[in-house]
């Protein structure tokens, strides 16, 4: 047992030291994308801010610093956490976890399970984020610095569809959390619940109360974010669905109720459907923003940012405000009054793979394991060994070892450099275009020789049998990929041996979400062979492009 312990200890030790490696990439490395800025150069910004799928935003402010996390589900590393100084420009300086507890359920995939909606929030001289697993409870984890270490995650509660949760330090020394229950699991939804919490915010006091029933005005309320101000207890709170729903403000001044209602956000006659969940923020001079998600099915749950007042103790969101005081979206509007950061950045996409840690952008399929990609910072390559797979061209929705990141913009172009070392028939890697639906341009090692070919799979997590395009045969050496996708989400694919003439492989694919997030694309690769030295390949560079 002991040495069950040391071991497990020394895992943890080793995969802190690579953590720490992931926030310095972030953090020293600020990117200027050639695909989305939000900044118009002109004291406007555009919405969204976030071209991605960072769904479920929470953000608290420090000082003169904004932070951001979202929900990770079952990638890993977990809990995306990003910094901004003028909640327009953001970039990735840190993840909440490296490995996703518990180690033997999230050794495989896990599509649409793990981290939901989670909370942060600055007390006491610590950063604390909440968040749910939908199927074990409420956890907790907590640093002294935005960049970790970051504490092992705690079960605060063992329940099953809590979920959303968000804490809440009373200035009369109490300490709250209140969360929604998810009903496909709780067996209930459309209610949130509170609970007295320990001032550390390790544990709960109570059983729990309701204090807000949206039905029938509110269905599918949840994603609460609650607030004190000016005596009143707030919850913010998203309701009526993802795709169609609106933004609801509850207030009272006894944390228990009773809750006055007011709609404050709505899509109205804007493109922005929704919206959905997502936190107040002010700014040192005084300012009121709302930061929050819109749905945009294969682009994933990117993030709006919009101007916020209050009037009369209730909040007022967003333009155009109707009678009943409901405001629209902003498409583009003035930037924040804050001081001008002398850098200009975005967060990471592109990768020259030069660096000694995998950047933060990128994200596994599950807990990785330790072979499955390493750096090799002398030659400025990553290296991917064709992990074994059960069977010949695997499914890729479930395979683990594939690497990727969110679709960064509406309409993009993205290239990979690699040079393959593939070993033995039935070794392949390549590009893939990850959903619910995937498409892949795989290089595979045939009896024949090398072939390129576009893999599709529909209805992946169902589907027994790949559709297949004519195989191309390459020679070794080399090799260029493209994967080409424009603003109605359809995908194109390409190659090249020279990185300047491309030839089209295969027929356009169009990108389907994933389970509750956008598309992802990336990497992958595999082989059959289960012992001895495997074939790899070394990713050069993966550069995105309009």
């Amino acid at each position: 047992m002991a040495e069950r312990k040391q071991h497990a200890s020394g895992l943890r030790a080793g995969w802190l030291a690579l953590w720490a490696m992931f926030t310095c990439a972030a953090w020293c490395n600020a990117q200027t994308s050639k695909v989305w800025n939000p900044d118009n150069g002109d004291g406007t910004f555009k919405n969204p801010v976030l071209y991605a799928d960072y769904s479920d935003p929470d953000v608290v402010r420090v000082g003169e610093d904004f932070y951001l996390v979202a929900s990770s589900f079952d990638a890993v590393p977990g809990l995306p956490i990003l910094h901004s100084r003028d909640l327009v420009h953001w970039e990735i300086v840190a993840h909440g976890f490296a490995r996703q507890l518990p180690e033997d359920r999230y050794k495989v995939t896990q599509h649409g399970n793990g981290v939901w909606a989670p909370a942060i929030r600055y007390h006491d001289g610590k950063f604390y984020i909440f968040y749910p697993d939908p199927d074990l409870g409420i956890y907790v984890i907590t640093a002294t610095s935005i960049t970790g270490p970051w504490s092992e995650p705690h079960q605060v509660k063992a329940a099953k569809g809590w979920i959303d949760p968000c804490p809440l330090w009373d200035d009369d020394g109490n300490a709250y959390l209140v969360n929604a229950l998810a009903g496909t699991r709780a067996g209930a939804k459309a209610v949130i619940v509170v609970n007295r919490m320990a001032a550390d915010g390790s544990r709960l006091l109570d059983d729990g109360a309701i204090i807000i029933d949206g039905h029938p005005q509110d269905p599918t309320i949840e994603g609460p974010k609650i607030y004190k101000r000016h005596g009143y207890y707030y919850v913010f709170a998203p309701a009526g669905g993802v795709p169609t729903g609106w933004q609801v403000i509850y207030r009272a001044k006894n944390i228990y109720g009773p809750y006055e209602r007011r709609v404050v956000l709505a899509q109205g006659s804007t493109p922005t459907n929704g919206p959905h969940q997502g936190a107040w923020v002010d700014t040192p001079s005084g300012e009121d923003w709302f930061l929050h998600f819109q749905d945009q099915g294969p682009y994933g749950r990117v993030v709006h940012l919009e101007p916020m007042r209050w009037q009369d103790d209730w909040p007022v969101m967003g333009v155009h405000q109707n009678a009943e005081g409901v405001g629209e979206p902003v498409l583009t509007y003035r930037k924040p009054a804050l001081k001008a950061d002398s850098r200009a950045y975005n967060p990471l996409d592109s990768d020259e793979f030069a660096g000694t840690a995998i950047g933060p952008q990128w994200q596994w399929q599950a807990n990785p394991e330790p072979n499955w990609a390493l750096p090799f910072p002398a030659r400025g390559v990553l290296r991917m060994v064709n992990v074994y797979q059960p069977t010949a061209n695997p499914n890729l929705w479930e395979t683990p070892n594939l690497l990727l990141q969110k679709f960064p913009a509406r309409s993009f172009k993205v290239t990979t450099k690699l040079a393959p070392h593939l070993a033995y028939a039935g070794e392949q890697t390549g590009l893939v275009v990850m959903g619910l639906d995937y498409s892949a341009l795989i290089l595979r090692k045939t009896d024949a020789g090398l072939a390129l070919v576009q893999s599709t799979r529909l209805k992946a997590a169902a589907s027994k049998v790949a559709e297949e395009s004519a195989p191309v045969r390459v020679a070794e050496g080399d090799l260029y990929l493209r994967a080409t996708v424009d603003d109605a989400a359809q995908v194109r694919f390409a190659y090249s041996s020279d990185g300047t003439h491309f030839e089209p492989v295969g027929r356009a694919f169009h990108a389907s979400k994933g389970q509750w997030i956008g598309a992802k694309i990336g990497l992958f690769a595999t082989g059959e062979k289960t012992g001895g030295e495997v074939g790899y390949t070394d990713f050069d560079w993966f550069r995105f492009e309009r």
